[in-house]
């Protein structure tokens, strides 16, 4: 089972977590004592007089020294990897058990007026969005969002479902490819848009040709000064002002160089991070077709793009080491270190701004066909849908469907065709099942279309225009009543279905904000326009009435519905979908229920 994998990797990743916490806490007194020793070994060779001895003791100290440092960047990055793991692994279980998510729930895009994002709880807290998305990435939530608000086309969906089901089967690749992006999390910049607008900056030019080649000569001119100094005439006052002269041109220059630091240095170790994921993505070995011509797309003039992306982090990264200002001054003096990595990141940019931008979308569509991976193996028993051709004439066929989030020991399954009919009139008693089914058909239909596993046995359906009418509300900004907005919603779902025949829509409950005259007739006759409109989909409803129109049109609309055993005077929900309209309401229970017997105040 899936989740005990989940929490095999929590205990062994806390165990290493706890590992890599002591190796880095006896690294640290390791660099302690190597400058509390070393420090007193150099003094006591000081009073030897010997240089060979103290420059020995120095070099041995300044290497032991870099080497903890490098070890001790070594243990903290690898914790920071099983950390990443641990939180993927922990979030797995957290979703199941609390349906908590450290992951962007997609409350940003929840909009009332979508065709049915709002009805179906596409996004938002406890949505399918919730449940769904792994993308840690701005890029990669705004592209699985775009797939679950608007249906992709045979071909996309089919390249998903194929690319999505390669990732499910590699759970290693998965995680650690979750892992490595984890750190977007906390990120505020979207590293595309920075890199876009820092590309298209002109005043980020820089140097003259002058500039350009004396850049690449300077350490040399200075290094046989010293040279001819030591071994041949002393000429230290040359060398030492032409290191000066050095120093005053890059403070000269600084604030330019500062202003071009500032727009670029506060990407350097995301690039370098986000190297690591497209690393992963070149060096994998895929199968289905979009996966393949996704990872070609990282491939510039046989170099891989990641080589390009650590290359612009190591030139941000040594930038950086002008902050400290006597290291910055020495390099600056001998190496003109200022102009000669702001000159190589003026070339990497010319060389690579017009292909590094795609690697980002690049990642995003892994991001998004990862989390599509994650569902599928997180539900063995949920089944790839088959997508049909035609959504005039092929109809929907289902077996077991249920809802998706709903946990899997309170759904009941139904079974559903819409062969020999174009609208299913469902009637039933409250609370018996209606809305949950139409949202139930709706919400599988949304996983896929974008790519998904549904939650079902069987799933084959068209790809419809999905429509519907739901949960309408008023708008106090709007200054719009229910009943408005009932009528601006239907008003959309009429001009839907006559402008898109292959919409389907879901209507639960049509003009609630009316009295119940009105609410029939106005129920009637829009139902027959649909029905005049080819219309294809489903109507729930309270109003037996309603029923009569399978018998005027029996080729177009079908009755189903929900109903309720009354045992011992407690109601008892089946929530099975049955053929032919509902006889057993109980509104009147459930008024008794809170103390008000219908009958008995119909008879005083």
């Amino acid at each position: 089972m899936i989740y005990e994998t989940y929490k095999k990797h929590i205990e062994e990743a806390t165990v290493t977590i706890q590992q890599l916490d002591r190796a880095i806490n006896k690294n640290s007194l390791a660099r302690l004592f190597v400058i509390l020793v070393g420090g007193g070994l150099l003094f006591y060779s000081f009073q030897t007089t010997s240089i060979l001895l103290v420059c020995g003791l120095t070099l041995l100290i300044v290497l032991v020294f870099a080497f903890l440092i490098k070890r001790q960047s070594r243990l903290e990055k690898e914790r920071d990897n099983q950390q990443a793991f641990l939180r993927v692994n922990v979030n797995e279980m957290e979703l199941r058990d609390h349906r908590k998510t450290m992951y962007d729930e997609g409350g940003d895009f929840e909009n009332g007026k979508h065709p049915y994002s709002s009805d179906l709880d596409i996004f938002g807290s406890f949505s399918l969005f919730t449940l769904l998305n792994r993308c840690a990435t701005k890029l990669g939530v705004a592209r699985l969002s775009n797939w679950l608000a608007q249906a992709g086309t045979k071909k996309e969906i089919l390249e998903r479902q194929e690319a999505s089901s390669e990732l499910a089967e590699d759970i290693t690749w998965s995680q650690n490819f979750q892992s490595k992006l984890l750190f977007n999390l906390s990120q505020r910049i979207e590293v595309k848009s920075f890199l876009s607008r820092y590309f298209k900056d002109s005043s980020h030019s820089f140097g003259n040709k002058f500039m350009h080649v004396y850049v690449l000569v300077a350490p040399f001119v200075l290094l046989i000064g010293i040279l001819f100094s030591v071994f041949v005439s002393p000429i230290w006052p040359y060398v030492g002002g032409l290191a000066l002269i050095h120093l005053f041109w890059t403070l000269g220059m600084a604030g330019k160089v500062s202003l071009f630091s500032s727009k670029i240095d506060k990407v350097g170790q995301m690039l370098g991070a986000y190297a690591e994921g497209i690393a992963m993505v070149e060096d994998r070995k895929f199968l289905a077709q979009r996966n393949i011509e996704l990872q070609q797309i990282l491939m510039l003039d046989n170099q891989k793009l990641s080589v390009a992306f650590r290359e612009l982090s190591s030139l941000i990264n040594n930038l950086d080491a002008r902050n400290n200002m006597l290291v910055g001054a020495l390099l600056n003096m001998f190496m003109l270190w200022d102009f000669k990595y702001v000159l190589k990141i003026v070339r990497w940019k010319s060389q690579y701004e017009e292909r590094i931008l795609v690697a980002f979308d690049v990642v995003a569509e892994f991001e998004a066909l990862n989390a599509l991976a994650v569902l599928k193996r997180n539900n063995p028993t949920w089944v790839v849908p088959t997508v049909l051709d035609d959504p005039l004439s092929d109809k929907i066929h289902t077996k077991q469907i249920n809802h998706p989030l709903i946990a899997a020991g309170h759904a009941v399954a139904n079974d559903y065709t819409n062969e020999g009919h174009r609208i299913a009139l469902i009637t039933g008693s409250n609370m018996a099942g209606k809305s949950t089914f139409l949202r139930t058909i709706g919400i599988n239909a949304v996983l896929a279309y974008t790519g998904a596993v549904v939650c079902a046995a069987e799933f084959s359906l068209p790809i419809y225009n999905l429509i519907s009418y739901m949960r309408i509300k008023d708008s106090l900004n709007e200054s719009t009543s229910t009943f408005k907005a009932e009528l601006d919603r239907m008003k959309f779902i009429l001009e839907t279905v006559a402008e898109h025949k292959d919409s389907f829509f879901l209507i639960d409950e049509m003009l609630r904000g009316t009295n119940s005259v009105d609410k029939y007739l106005g129920s009637r006759a829009i139902i027959k326009n649909l029905i005049a409109e080819n219309g294809k989909g489903m109507v729930a409803t309270h109003d037996l009435q309603l029923s009569t129109l399978a018998e005027e049109y029996p080729t177009a609309v079908q009755n189903f519905h929900f109903d309720i055993q009354v045992v011992d005077g407690e109601m008892l929900f089946d929530y099975k979908l049955k053929d032919g309209k509902c006889t057993v309401f109980n509104a009147s229970i459930l008024l008794k229920g809170i103390g008000v017997d219908v009958e008995k105040a119909e008879n005083s």
